[in-house]
């Protein structure tokens, strides 16, 4: 919502001014920035529109990613490092951190704007994070025993880093970013996936393709479609013109 100068204190308004969280606009200012709820916890991410190339999203994909988060890991045992990769806010690298006292947390992402307000959100919800820039596990060293990822999976025409998951009708980046961990997951680690698949002729291809090349890296897999139908407005747009519907799956993966 735009605000008046004199709406805020001087001092509050210096404070943004300098954090480079404001824009200017007709009726004065606007907030670059949001906060949204989660459980507890706060998280600053992009203000609608989210249109620009940086921009930080948090949404209804968050909310269920960090849900299967919270539902999944305390099946998977103690884990002493967790990489989020293409972290954003960071809220499911901190949603784990929390789960796992005492584990080292890594947030990846390829945009800085996302790495600044996974930093904040990390420094506000009491949690240590070591972050790195970087596409995928390219910049994390060593085995890890958790990955995490929700990636993008719509097919973008305007190729946004936030939105765009490639080919495979937008299931390639998490197709890559599982192989990607299978390599990489300590004997007995784990990947929770969470991510949104195109349904064409009643099929899943990133469910197929998974199934097929993780057994030769050693790993098995769980996978559940969590919703049936999301961002159900895609359809309507060319990319889309052979698609049923928008799933929301989740993936997890074993290092056998």
């Amino acid at each position: 919502m735009p605000f008046r100068p004199d709406a805020l204190p001087a001092e509050l308004l210096d404070l943004l001014r300098r954090a480079d969280a404001l824009e200017s606009c007709s009726e004065g200012f606007r907030s670059r920035f949001r906060v949204s709820s989660l459980g507890q916890r706060l998280f600053l991410h992009s203000a609608y529109p989210t249109s620009s190339e940086d921009a930080v999203f948090f949404g209804p994909d968050t909310y269920r990613y960090a849900a299967l988060i919270e539902n999944e890991l305390p099946g998977l045992g103690p884990k002493r490092r967790i990489v989020d990769v293409g972290a954003g806010t960071g809220a499911g690298g901190i949603v784990a951190a929390k789960l796992c006292s005492g584990a080292r947390l890594t947030l990846t992402d390829v945009n800085q704007a996302a790495l600044r307000l996974a930093r904040i959100n990390a420094a506000f919800a009491g949690v240590e994070a070591e972050l790195v820039e970087g596409e995928g596990l390219d910049r994390v060293d060593g085995p890890i025993d958790l990955i995490l990822a929700n990636p993008p999976y719509i097919m973008d025409e305007k190729g946004r880093a936030y939105r765009d998951g490639g080919n495979m009708h937008g299931a390639r980046l998490s197709f890559d970013w599982a192989l990607e961990a299978a390599r990489r997951l300590a004997p007995g680690g784990h990947m929770v996936l969470y991510t949104g698949v195109s349904i064409i002729d009643g099929e899943d291809e990133l469910r197929a393709a998974l199934a097929r090349d993780l057994p030769g890296l050693g790993c098995s897999l769980r996978y559940r479609e969590l919703d049936p139908d999301v961002f159900g407005e895609e359809l309507e747009k060319p990319p889309y013109r052979d698609v049923e519907r928008i799933a929301a799956v989740a993936a997890v993966i074993t290092r056998n």
